[in-house]
């Protein structure tokens, strides 16, 4: 095993609406660069499932009481070395990236390292200051990955 090797952090992806595989060829790939662009440590993995709307939803529904879809969710696991899961809603992300005139490889990417940040404990939701902070983390990992600012307005 090289040095590289051993420093990548596990990411598993499991393909759970085989459209995003059609529609993103190369996708597990991407998502794996993502979430490794945010953990630095070989010790730590998690699982990402790319699913459809109808199973985010049903997800949200059950763990947030939000009967509807949403781009991404993060399950935190509460260890240490397995952070947890993300999952991913296709037909939402895809809508989104097209409203915002993303790529959806850059609005893929843009959620894996959003949701991998969740998983270490950075929240949006709890004051402007800590979502300050992440979105200025999450543009530091993003610029490293050559994407763009996700929260400047696209023209």
């Amino acid at each position: 095993m090289t040095r590289a090797t051993a420093a990548r952090a596990k990411v598993d992806v499991v393909l759970i609406d085989a459209a995003w595989a059609r529609a993103l060829p190369g996708v597990e790939r991407l998502v794996r660069k993502a979430a490794r662009a945010v953990l630095r440590a070989k010790t730590r993995s998690l699982t990402v499932a790319l699913s459809d709307d109808k199973r985010v939803q049903a997800l949200n529904k059950r763990d947030r009481r939000k009967d509807k879809p949403t781009n991404v969710l993060s399950y935190p696991s509460g260890e240490k070395a397995f952070l947890g899961d993300i999952v991913l809603a296709r037909q939402t992300v895809w809508r989104e990236a097209r409203e915002q005139k993303k790529t959806p490889a850059d609005h893929v990417a843009h959620l894996v390292v959003h949701g991998t940040l969740h998983l270490l404990g950075y929240d949006h939701e709890t004051s402007d200051a800590d979502a300050e902070r992440m979105e200025a983390l999450e543009r530091r990992i993003l610029k490293k990955l050559g994407i763009a600012d996700p929260y400047t307005p696209s023209s």
